[in-house]
């Protein structure tokens, strides 16, 4: 399988100016590379074949001649390459003089695309040889001793992908010609480009690549001239870029005196899918396409094995590096933000939030305290109530204690377990027993004392759960599923530890980041087990429904990529080699989709709270899911032919408290 991967390249070759045998010999040594690669379809610089700096020597005879010679050469010995390659060149054509673009795969043009948009300003007078595509009626032309197809608006059909070609100045148009080609249908788009260098304009070239690719919800794959074009006045460096949907993927080393090879693998099934839910595209599409296509079928290129070259990060909601500070600043502005709006449209005289020394409860508990900060109100209106029961443990009690002192908040404990206790009475519950009637009469009766004390002090009880929690159901119904407003709705759990170490360092007293920091390195539990003799936390959430790490891999590919099991599983797998093995990658795969689609009916029914990132699990947002649908084809899909259905759910974990 190739999972809906295009392997693609970005060929610079070493050029001579006017130099047809050299330049095909060049060309000829890439294609051949690149087919070793197992690359599928690759694309050279503008007028590759004869250079582009050829000047006044356009308007000889003798070398449009050896151009042409020069093509049918590299299909003669390219012919039994399976690869399809765009290669650009100068072609005659009812006596104009054409810049284009010809693409070949086993030996045949497929057809030719001309230049639309020729640059006639400061360095560049393409108008003085060239004609624009624009200005022609042709819709074929004569090469090779053939009658091929022409036009600006061709689109290129394999098996696996429809692309289409622009060359150069198209790219910098108001509207470019890809636009138009992607709206029907073009999932990537190949520049033959001659870019020429100056301060500051490769940056601007990224940006307008990346956004180019992110307005068209597709790939774009960009090949320009390098050493060895004139330098008489201006400088070729050679750049070699891939983007899909906006993002750079892999990227040439400019003003290198060597070829090179930009090699990238484009997931079209991801495109797809993106378009798929994106009904402005869809729209666009009705409004502007005016002249439909002219769509060319070529043959289904048979690349080898899937060689995924490109990486994917383990915590795609958590960016490296500088990025994590901004993410983590832009998050918290948010939560605050919407926490504000509520609470001032509320009236509420107060925010009430449970502390137990967890992750999750410390991360609401801080933006409550940013947010009254903010409106100019005191802290004491924020009251913090810890709650210990049979399975909290003095590390996350005392931590509570230290924090909400630290932090000048109002502090109210109330113990809950005599009223567990009475209650299991109630309902003849053995309180030997530690099943989920075990678990969940403490859940609610922890969310029971903060709904009253919210009425006692005309306030807002905040939810903590966040976004992991509520795709695997992590939360007891009516219990700490329930607030009236949660903040932490739209964070991945891999992305709270972020952002309270964050606000750890970030405008905090000496202790309160002590605290804050021991918070982030204790185990997630929901400590409703008691604890072992050594008083340490016996119930590791992780344990019971597998590293939150794989989960938040996991929801991100389902929800944001619409990716099938068996693509989550490859990846997973690949990204997560040498940490968790392929059988513990797929147990834990199946048992994410297991509980996805059993506790939907807790999502159908959450309380409001702010988006904050690409995916969202409110049923007012991104999912509206029913709460019956069925999971059976995700759950099966998850499962091997060698890995059997009984094998795979007899090491699923037993039902939890939270189901």
């Amino acid at each position: 399988m190739n999972y809906g991967y295009v392997k693609v390249a970005a060929a610079v070759p070493r050029v001579k100016v006017a130099g047809c045998r050299f330049n095909v010999e060049q060309i000829k040594k890439e294609i051949i590379t690149a087919h070793r690669k197992g690359v599928q379809i690759m694309v050279f610089p503008e007028l590759c074949i004869t250079g582009y700096t050829c000047g006044d020597l356009f308007a000889q005879q003798l070398l449009l001649e050896e151009a042409e010679t020069g093509l049918m050469q590299i299909l003669n010995d390219t012919c039994r390459l399976d690869i399809i390659a765009i290669l650009g060149m100068p072609v005659a054509c009812n006596g104009v003089l054409l810049n284009v673009a010809v693409v070949i795969q086993k030996g045949k043009v497929l057809g030719v695309v001309p230049k639309t948009y020729l640059p006639n300003y400061k360095e560049f007078y393409e108008k003085r040889w060239f004609t624009s595509a624009a200005e022609i009626s042709d819709k074929s032309v004569r090469l090779c001793g053939q009658m091929l197809p022409m036009g600006q608006n061709l689109l290129f059909e394999t098996a696996d992908v429809t692309f289409g070609i622009e060359i150069c100045e198209d790219l910098w148009a108001p509207i470019p010609p890809g636009s138009t080609l992607a709206l029907q249908g073009a999932e990537l788009i190949f520049n033959l480009s001659a870019d020429t260098e100056a301060i500051g304009k490769h940056a601007y070239l990224r940006s307008l690549i990346s956004q180019q690719s992110a307005r068209c919800i597709s790939g774009y794959v960009f090949s320009s001239c390098g050493f060895g074009e004139s330098t008489t006045d201006v400088v070729f460096a050679g750049n070699g870029l891939i983007y899909e949907n906006g993002n750079l993927l892999a990227s040439g080393k400019r003003f290198s005196f060597e070829e090179q090879m930009v090699v990238s693998e484009i997931d079209v099934d991801y495109l797809r899918a993106e378009r798929r839910v994106n009904t402005t595209f869809a729209a666009c599409r009705a409004r502007c396409v005016s002249e439909p296509a002219v769509r060319i079928s070529a043959e289904k290129v048979n690349g080898k094995a899937l060689d995924l070259t490109r990486t994917y990060n383990p915590h795609p909601f958590v960016p490296q590096g500088i990025a994590l500070d901004e993410r983590c600043e832009e998050v918290f502005s948010i939560q605050v933000s919407g926490l504000a709006r509520r609470l001032v449209h509320t009236n509420a005289k107060s925010a009430v939030v449970g502390i137990s020394g967890g992750l999750d409860s410390t991360l609401a508990l801080l933006v409550c305290v940013k947010t009254f900060d903010k409106l100019g109100w005191p802290r004491q209106g924020i009251i913090g109530v810890t709650m210990p029961g049979f399975g909290t443990t003095n590390r996350t009690y005392i931590n509570a204690l230290n924090l909400m002192k630290s932090l000048g908040v109002t502090i109210r404990e109330v113990s809950i377990k005599e009223a567990c206790i009475r209650h299991f009475k109630d309902i003849g519950h053995d309180i030997d027993v530690h099943d989920v009637v075990y678990e969940n009469a403490q859940a609610r009766e922890r969310t029971q004392i903060l709904m009253d004390i919210a009425n006692q002090t005309w306030g807002m009880v905040i939810g903590t759960g966040d976004l992991s929690e509520l795709a695997l159901g992590w939360a007891t119904y009516n219990g700490d599923h329930m607030s009236m407003y949660g903040v932490n709705a739209g964070i991945p759990k891999t992305l709270v530890k972020h952002l309270v170490k964050w606000v750890a360092e970030h405008d905090m007293d000496d202790a309160s980041r002590v605290t804050l920091l021991d918070i982030v390195d204790t185990p997630i539990s929901p400590e409703l087990i008691p604890a072992d003799e050594n008083g340490n936390i016996s119930q590791v959430t992780e344990d019971l429904v597998g590293p939150y790490e794989l989960h938040d891999f996991f929801l991100y590919y389902f929800m944001r990529c619409g990716f099938p099991p068996a693509k989550i599983f490859f990846l997973a797998a690949r990204t997560f080699k040498g940490v968790y093995d392929e059988e513990t990658i797929r147990k834990w795969l199946q048992t994410f989709y297991r509980r996805f689609f059993n506790q939907q009916f807790k999502r159908s029914c959450l309380p409001d709270g702010p988006k904050v990132g690409s995916v969202s699990l409110s049923p007012r947002s991104d999912w509206r899911m029913p709460s019956d649908a069925e999971g059976e084809i995700w759950g099966e899909a998850t499962t091997h032919s060698n890995y059997p259905a009984a094998q795979a759910t007899a090491c699923l974990p037993p039902m939890s408290r939270t189901e």
